[in-house]
């Protein structure tokens, strides 16, 4: 769904703290490198047949824009929850956006499958996040909760040998920020007080109420995922667009050319 299709008190919303992140005093409006056209994916978590009905929009919106260059930026959390996480990457790989630069983000979801890998005792905690349907989605028999040892070493074993090599190398590549014009891109948020090329890796993937209290200026807009609100989150420093798509049905794209905002949403 389009920004401007939206309903009228959604619209009334996003406008409003729209003028409220501008009327605040800065050098200059927030602008994205000329030129160029952005469209940035909040969470996925596994939900496949939104991934592809939100590429139709974008594919179709870039081509009614034609600027010279377009990029999507994925904030990361592209598996858990949902029941279709190898499909998720599979598409990432095998159907990209064509004509597009793509910049992979990196979410805790994904470091927890990386982790667990090598660590079984995080595996109780991560089947309570979404790790349980992961595993599901790869023919694996789940962990149980009390997390027995011999248990979790089958299913390490099992993960290590059904986990496709690409899928892994996916993970392992990705990237924890990216930066464009005046934005910067990472899955949970940056720790306030702390410089931009300075932050924590557990801070990018797993920061809240530090991150999204604060009234700090950053240095870039964040434009991030992680925390669920019903609609994109608008303020004055960061910009969330992760509106709990494995439940709600509806996954956001951000999209970002020159000074203006707009979003895209299934």
């Amino acid at each position: 769904m389009a920004f401007d299709a939206a309903p009228p008190h959604i619209r009334s919303m996003i406008t409003r703290l729209l003028g409220r992140a501008r009327s605040q005093p800065r050098q200059a409006a927030p602008e994205a490198p000329q030129g160029s056209r952005i469209y940035a994916i909040g969470d996925i978590h596994g939900r496949v047949d939104l991934l592809r009905r939100l590429h139709r929009l974008i594919a179709e919106d870039a081509d009614r824009c034609r600027a010279p260059r377009n990029v999507v930026v994925y904030l990361g959390d592209y598996i858990d929850r949902g029941d279709a996480s190898p499909a998720v990457i599979d598409l990432l790989l095998d159907e990209p956006l064509p004509g597009f630069d793509r910049v992979h983000l990196k979410g805790n979801h994904e470091d927890s499958l990386l982790r667990f890998l090598e660590d079984g005792g995080i595996g109780p905690s991560w089947m309570l996040y979404g790790g349980a349907e992961t595993l599901m989605s790869y023919g694996i028999r789940p962990l149980p909760l009390a997390g027995r040892e011999g248990e979790i070493e089958r299913v390490q074993h099992e993960l290590r040998a059904r986990l496709p090599e690409r899928h892994r190398r996916f993970f392992v590549g990705l990237k924890l920020v990216h930066e464009e014009g005046d934005y910067l891109f990472a899955h949970a948020g940056v720790r306030p007080g702390v410089p931009l090329d300075r932050q924590q890796e557990a801070d990018l993937l797993w920061i809240r109420d530090e991150f999204l209290l604060s009234d700090a200026e950053f240095g870039k807009i964040i434009v991030h995922g992680h925390t669920i609100t019903e609609h994109p989150d608008v303020q004055r420093n960061r910009i969330g667009i992760d509106t709990g798509a494995f439940a709600s049905g509806r996954l956001t794209a951000l999209v970002l050319e020159g000074a203006g905002w707009s979003f895209l949403q299934t």
